[in-house]
C-alpha cells in the first residue's frame, strides 16, 4: 500500500435524498456543479464545507473521494488514509453552515456521516 494516495477517485461517498435535493438546488443556483470539501476537524468541525465548483483552492494532498450528481467531494488524502478509507454519506441537517461554505438549503447546512462497512467475504 502506498504511503500517500494519490489524487484520485475511490467512490467512496454517496448521498441521502435530502442531500441531493440540497444539491441539485445549488447546482441550479448557481449555475453549475458545487463542489465539498471534507473537513479535518479544525476551525468548523468535520462539517464539509460546500463552494461553487472551482472556488475553493485544493492542496496538493488532497484528493478526489468521490462525486455526487456531477459534485466533487475531496479531502485530505493523509487524513483520509488514517481514518481508515472510510464511506461518507452526504446529509444535510437544520443549522448555518460554517465558514464560507454555501448553506443547503433555508436553515440546513451539510453533514457527513459514516457508513458501516459490510464485511466482504475473502
Amino acid at each position: 500500500m502506498p504511503a500517500k494516495l494519490e489524487n484520485g477517485t475511490v467512490g467512496r461517498v454517496t448521498a441521502t435524498r435530502a442531500a441531493r435535493k440540497a444539491i441539485a438546488a445549488l447546482c441550479a443556483a448557481h449555475g453549475g456543479p458545487v463542489m465539498f470539501v471534507q473537513s479535518g476537524g479544525c476551525c468548523d468541525g468535520s462539517d464539509p464545507m460546500c463552494f461553487p465548483d472551482g472556488e475553493f483552492a485544493l492542496g496538493v494532498g488532497d484528493m478526489l473521494i468521490g462525486v455526487v450528481d456531477g459534485c466533487t467531494v475531496h479531502m485530505d488524502a493523509d487524513l483520509y488514509e488514517a481514518l481508515g478509507r472510510p464511506f461518507y454519506v452526504l446529509d444535510v441537517e437544520p443549522g448555518t453552515p460554517g465558514g464560507l461554505s454555501l448553506a443547503a438549503g433555508d436553515g440546513l447546512h451539510f453533514v457527513t456521516r459514516v457508513k458501516a462497512a459490510r464485511h466482504q467475504p475473502s
